[in-house]
C-alpha cells in the first residue's frame, strides 16, 4: 500500500469516527508524525497534501529542517518533552509546541521570541515515563504565560485496547471546558477513533501512515 493510500485510510477512519460522534471532520487536524523517519517521508507525505508534521526531538529535527524549511504552508509541531535550554533552538524550528509544561518553559519560549501556538501538556497517567503539568498546574499556566495558549495535549498509558484511553481522553476534554480551550492533541494510529469520539481536534499519527519504527531502529 502506497503512503497515499494510507493517509486516504486514515483520513477515512476520521472521517467515519467524527460522524458517529455527530462532529464534522474538518474540525479534527491529521498530524503526520514524521520522528524517526527520515526527511524523505515528511517530503513525500507533503506532495501526498499533508501540512501538520509532528516531531519529537529538537536535534533531530535541527537536521532535517533545510530541506523543508521552504514548504509553503507547512506546520511543524514539537510534540516531545521540551527541555528548557533547547527552547531558543525550538523556537526557531516550530510553529506549534504541544509540551508547555510549566510557566518557566513558557516564559523561556516567548523569551526566544516563539510567535507560534503552543499547547499545555498534561499528565493525566500515573506512569512515570509520562510528562506534563498535573491538572491542578493549568490555571497557573494559563493565567502567567507570557505565551497564549489555545490547547491541551495527553499521552494516555499504552494499550492494544483503545478503550483503556477513553478516560483519559474524556478527562482532558472535561479539563480544556474548564479553562475555555478547544483544542485537543490526543489520540494516536491504534486509538484515534475513541479520542474523536471524546473530543479530539488533533490525533497524532505515525504508525498508520508510516510504518513501525522499530523497524528503523
Amino acid at each position: 500500500m502506497s503512503l497515499s493510500d494510507r493517509i486516504d485510510a486514515v483520513q477515512e477512519r476520521i472521517a467515519r469516527a467524527a460522524q458517529s460522534a455527530g462532529r464534522d471532520p474538518r474540525e479534527i487536524t491529521l498530524l503526520a508524525v514524521t520522528k524517526v523517519f527520515p526527511v524523505d517521508a515528511l517530503l513525500e507525505a507533503y506532495s501526498c497534501g499533508l501540512r501538520e508534521f509532528g516531531e519529537n526531538y529538537v536535534q533531530e529535527f535541527e537536521g532535517k529542517f533545510p530541506r523543508v524549511a521552504a514548504l509553503e504552508g507547512a506546520r511543524f509541531h514539537l510534540i516531545g518533552h521540551l527541555q528548557s535550554n533547547k527552547s531558543r533552538k525550538a523556537a526557531e524550528l516550530f510553529h506549534v509546541v504541544q509540551t508547555v509544561d510549566s510557566v518557566k518553559l513558557a516564559r523561556r519560549l516567548h523569551e526566544a521570541g516563539f510567535h507560534g501556538e503552543a499547547f499545555v501538556e498534561v499528565k493525566l497517567s500515573e506512569e512515570e515515563s509520562k510528562l506534563g503539568a498535573a491538572p491542578d498546574e493549568i490555571a497557573a499556566i494559563l493565567e502567567q504565560s507570557p505565551l497564549p495558549l489555545t490547547g491541551l495535549m495527553t499521552m494516555p498509558p499504552w494499550s492494544d485496547d483503545p478503550e483503556v484511553a477513553r478516560p483519559y481522553f474524556r478527562r482532558l476534554k472535561q479539563l480544556a471546558d474548564r479553562h475555555g480551550l478547544n483544542k485537543l492533541s490526543m489520540g494516536m494510529s491504534h486509538d484515534l477513533e475513541v479520542a474523536i469520539q471524546e473530543g479530539a481536534t488533533v490525533v497524532r499519527v505515525g504508525t498508520a501512515l508510516f510504518g513501525s519504527r522499530k523497524a528503523l531502529l
